[in-house]
């Protein structure tokens, strides 16, 4: 073995041990509280990448978006025909369009109320609340109950939420936090919202 390759492995032996004590230590199970925030793009492609691992894992999972309106997105294609998924969209589409904040609360509000559903039922092992964020930062709900609903929830139950601008409370409640953050996107450059990679 050359010298390169023995420095090599001796690094990678010191990291196996720390690694092996950090796995030895996690002796905790139970369901995770995930938040997918940031102005970067994919929180809500992540989310759904999980929802294909639960699937994976014979997890029922439910799926309520908030903000979007539109039902012909190619997630919800897939994933609305798969057994054990319940989808609802429930949003009214972005607040820009809208121009309603009473519709958009009332909308808010009716996403909440089957949320709460889901996070009550214990047959349930994953929970993604889709641009669920803006229904805290718009007030269309009270922070408060939320916190309450999600700590809550059964115990084996996973729960993400997506969307810019994760309340403070929200991210202290959290297991795992991830920030995306924007370094570039197409549509900056003049590219349209393409299917397959937007919607």
């Amino acid at each position: 073995m050359s010298e390169k390759d023995e420095r090599h492995a001796a690094r990678m032996r010191r990291k196996k041990e720390v690694v092996d004590q950090k796995v030895g230590a996690a002796d905790t199970v139970r369901g995770v509280f995930l938040i997918h925030t940031g102005n970067g793009k994919g929180k809500s492609s992540a989310a759904f990448g999980l929802v294909a691992r639960a699937l994976g894992h014979g997890m029922k999972v439910v799926v309520i978006q908030f903000v979007k309106s539109r039902s012909d997105t190619g997630e919800e294609a897939f994933f609305r025909v798969q057994p054990n998924v319940s989808w609802h969209v429930m949003g009214e589409g972005f607040t820009w369009e809208t121009q309603d904040a009473a519709k958009d609360a009332a909308a808010a509000q009716a996403a909440w109320d089957k949320a709460r559903e889901a996070l009550a039922d214990p047959a349930v092992s994953l929970v993604v609340l889709d641009e669920f964020t803006y229904a805290l930062k718009y007030r269309w709900l009270d922070v408060e109950p939320v916190l309450a609903a999600i700590a809550a929830r059964p115990a084996m139950q996973h729960l993400v939420v997506t969307g810019r601008g994760a309340p403070p409370k929200l991210v202290a409640a959290a297991d795992t936090v991830t920030d995306m953050t924007l370094v570039k996107h197409a549509f900056q450059a003049g590219v349209q919202a393409m299917p397959g990679i937007e919607w």
